[in-house]
């Protein structure tokens, strides 16, 4: 039985085979920053979320990232926000 993760903005329950792992990363110019956490294996605590935009605005609207992943202040979102939306960042 696959094990099952509350996305941080709906609040569903889903297996974790249909949800990103985000967890926050230093970033030198921006402080923390959100990162897709493809392997679910990096260090540190994760949020899961539904890979939709609806699920993404309500999550930053309720603040949910910073309570999640235990983080004070604010949370460089653009590089999610992107990947949802498709947009790919060629840097």
């Amino acid at each position: 039985m696959e094990p099952v993760r509350t996305c941080v903005g709906c609040r569903a329950r889903a297996s974790r085979s249909s949800l990103l792992r985000v967890v926050a990363r230093e970033s030198v110019p921006v402080g923390q920053e959100l990162v897709v956490d493809e392997t679910a294996t990096l260090p540190g605590r994760g949020a899961w979320l539904h890979p939709t935009l609806a699920c993404f605005h309500l999550a930053v609207s309720r603040r949910a990232f910073g309570r999640a992943l235990r983080v004070d202040g604010a949370l460089e979102t653009t590089t999610l926000e992107n990947r949802l939306n498709g947009t790919v960042n060629h840097e």
